[in-house]
């Protein structure tokens, strides 16, 4: 194995580490009307991705399916609401959601916003393919 001037292992031979990401409490957006991804995970190599996102108060993401991802949803600050073809649930800050794949939901901040940690397994790249098959 060649090691780099130091005399540690070049960085691709190295053991992978856990460390600190973030701090989720210490995350704001700039203004209460942005919305959006306040942190993405982006580290090389991953098999997960995750994100922070932010909702601005009565914001809504539109029920939809995600036929492919199971995904976990954390609450990490303010309260909304889950929209699933069960009815509507209340989310506050602590609540822990699995959106099992081929579910409906949507979601809908409360008066404060709603900011939420979604992880799921990382999609696979987009491919570019032919019109007809």
């Amino acid at each position: 194995m060649t090691h780099d001037d130091g005399g540690h292992p070049p960085p691709a031979a190295r053991t992978p580490v856990p460390r600190v990401l973030c701090d989720t409490g210490s995350l704001a957006p700039s203004d209460d009307t942005s919305a959006g991804a306040l942190w993405r995970l982006a580290e090389p190599g991953r098999q997960l991705d995750a994100n922070v996102v932010r909702l601005p108060p009565t914001r809504r993401v539109d029920p939809h399916t995600e036929p492919d991802l199971d995904v976990l949803l954390l609450v990490v600050a303010g309260e909304g609401t889950l929209v699933s073809t069960e009815g509507s649930q209340p989310l506050g800050t602590g609540s822990l959601v699995w959106l099992p794949h081929g579910s409906t939901r949507g979601l809908v901040a409360g008066a404060a916003g709603l900011s939420y940690l979604t992880v799921h397994r990382r999609r696979p790249g987009m491919r570019i393919r032919p019109l007809h098959p």
